[in-house]
């Protein structure tokens, strides 16, 4: 069923393709489309009023549908917000469509079939954006009640992640799962570098706002039942059970590592690329100090500054093998 009060923005550079899609919305019901020749000024358009669906031209002259997504998606994380992303396209080569999925778009219409497939897609985007929006918005509202309920033994006020305590608790429960289902606990510490600098250049409210874009993406990037924690202002924690420890190396999180390091955050103030330096400690013994010291060494293991080569692996001393005998 039609929702006449969503918002979509039609980004395409042919005015006769474009003109063709914002008739067939139109007639379908939708009341608010609105035209955009460029991804430029889309991007401009978005800023001023955003929109729940944009329906994009893959191939176009200034900034193409790829760029374009990956431009509305730091939007996203810069208002807590989702936007689907549609992408009309004549390419439907099996490597090309895997490369804009990675790139975060939602959906393709072939032109091809766009007669036919163009209002199915936009009702399926329109359900969708709707519940993905009411999502954010209840678990902004739940943030919100955990800051005023100032549970700060276990909860860190500004992201919703838990803190250190929180952190070492859940490896300790991920290392006796580990050691009674087999497989590994690891934990990965992401540390924002240079962080006193940024905290003097950008000032508090800045800084928060990147913060929590920097914690969304982190949690975006990981699996549902893993757990991210904030240790310090410019520490998070990273803490999952892979059922093999040859899932666990630093190979195994370079697209994590590139998504933090690779990607600028928006903020209000504009946009802001990190260095995020990274190590990695992986273990399957159950002892409540082995949790200790994977933190200790996963602490003493991160770089002075980002090593944009690598995620640094620290070997846990507890895992090395026995001589015999012993």
């Amino acid at each position: 069923m039609t929702n006449p009060d969503t918002r979509v923005l039609v980004v395409d550079d042919t005015r006769f393709s474009a003109t063709l899609v914002a008739r067939t919305l139109g007639q379908a019901g939708y009341r608010d489309v609105r035209h955009a020749s460029s991804a430029s000024e889309a991007l401009s358009v978005l800023a001023e009023q955003p929109a729940q669906i944009v329906i994009a031209d893959w191939m176009m002259p200034d900034i193409d549908g790829l760029a374009l997504t990956r431009r509305i998606r730091q939007m996203d994380e810069a208002h807590n917000r989702y936007t689907y992303v549609i992408l009309l396209t004549a390419r439907e080569e099996q490597d090309a469509l895997r490369q804009a999925f990675d790139e975060g778009v939602d959906d393709f219409v072939p032109k091809s079939g766009m007669t036919a497939q163009l209002l199915p897609r936009v009702f399926a985007a329109d359900r969708l954006v709707a519940m993905q929006n009411r999502i954010l918005a209840d678990n902004q509202r739940l943030l919100d009640a955990l800051s005023k309920m100032q549970k700060q033994t276990l909860i860190d006020p500004l992201t919703g992640f838990g803190n250190q305590p929180y952190a070492k608790r859940r490896l300790h429960d991920a290392l006796r799962h580990a050691h009674a289902r087999g497989g590994a606990a690891s934990l990965l510490l992401c540390r924002i570098d240079q962080f006193p600098a940024l905290q003097q250049q950008l000032g508090a409210r800045l800084c928060d706002q990147l913060l929590l874009a920097f914690s969304r993406r982190l949690k975006q990037m990981v699996r549902p039942l893993d757990i991210v924690a904030r240790l310090a202002p410019d520490t998070f924690a990273l803490i999952t059970w892979q059922p093999d420890r040859t899932h666990s190396t630093a190979g195994s999180f370079k697209r994590l590592y590139d998504g933090l390091n690779h990607r600028a955050f928006q903020t209000t103030g504009g946009f802001h690329s990190l260095q995020v330096s990274i190590s990695l400690c992986t273990a399957d013994q159950p002892s409540r100090q082995q949790a200790d010291d994977m933190f200790t060494v996963a602490h003493e293991a991160l770089p002075e500054s980002a090593t944009l080569q690598r995620i640094v692996e620290a070997p846990c001393p507890l895992l090395a093998p026995q001589a015999p005998g012993a």
